[in-house]
C-alpha cells in the first residue's frame, strides 16, 4: 500500500518559509497571491493488506516522528 502524509502549520503558527514565498511571488508580479502556507509531503510504502490498521499505523508514525503535534497538524492518505 501507499501512504501519502501531508504536514502542515497548524492555523496561527507563523509560517516564515511561506512568508519568504509570498513576498518572492510579489517580487515577480504575482501580487494577487496572499496567505502562502508551505507544509510537506512525505509519501512511502507500507506492507500489508488492511487499510485502517495501516492508516492507524501510519497516524502513531505522525505522531511520533513526521510531525510535531505541538505546532503541526497532517492528513493521511492510504492507497491500495
Amino acid at each position: 500500500m501507499k501512504a501519502v502524509v501531508h504536514v502542515f502549520l497548524k492555523p496561527g503558527v507563523l509560517d516564515v518559509q511561506g512568508k519568504a514565498v509570498q513576498t518572492a511571488l510579489h517580487g515577480l508580479g504575482w501580487d494577487d497571491v496572499d496567505h502562502v502556507r508551505v507544509g510537506r509531503v512525505i509519501e512511502f510504502d507500507i506492507v500489508g493488506d488492511d487499510s485502517a490498521a495501516a492508516r492507524t499505523r501510519v497516524e502513531a508514525m505522525c505522531d511520533r516522528l513526521l510531525a510535531n503535534p505541538v505546532i503541526e497538524g497532517y492528513r493521511v492518505e492510504i492507497a491500495a
